[in-house]
């Protein structure tokens, strides 16, 4: 798989994290503050862009490998985990934040999973690494 639609992903990701953050805090900021969502729009936001800037480092690494290195499966599935984590993770507490139905709910931990998958495959990764050598 190509990093350059990861990193237009990741791209996509940072842009809408860094726009909702605005958002949230300027255009939504009363009804935020009125539904007492403030720091739930802000976890958000946080989980969003660390997780996107962490996809991105990854996907440098990859591209900083050496011609013709294989590129390691965990690497790229951490980015995935991370990409989903932040639609599931972020994505439902933007939307309960919004006064979405509560069915959102458990979508949210499910994308915390996602997070700690991608975590594990960092983890896996190094460990591989380690014992080769």
């Amino acid at each position: 798989m190509s990093t350059r639609i990861l990193k237009v992903l990741i791209g996509l990701s940072g842009v809408i994290g860094v726009g909702l953050g605005a958002f949230g805090a300027h255009a939504l900021r009363t009804r935020l503050t009125v539904g007492s969502h403030v720091e739930t729009w802000h976890t958000a936001v946080t989980y969003h862009l660390i997780h996107t800037v962490a996809a991105l480092a990854l996907s440098v690494y990859l591209d900083l490998l050496p011609a013709g290195t294989r590129r390691p499966r965990l690497i790229f599935a951490a980015v995935w985990c991370w990409l989903s984590g932040v639609l599931l993770f972020s994505g439902s507490l933007y939307a309960l934040s919004l006064g979405g139905p509560n069915w959102f709910g458990p979508i949210t931990p499910v994308g915390g999973l996602a997070f700690l998958a991608g975590w594990s495959c960092v983890l896996a990764s190094g460990l591989r690494a380690s014992t080769k050598q």
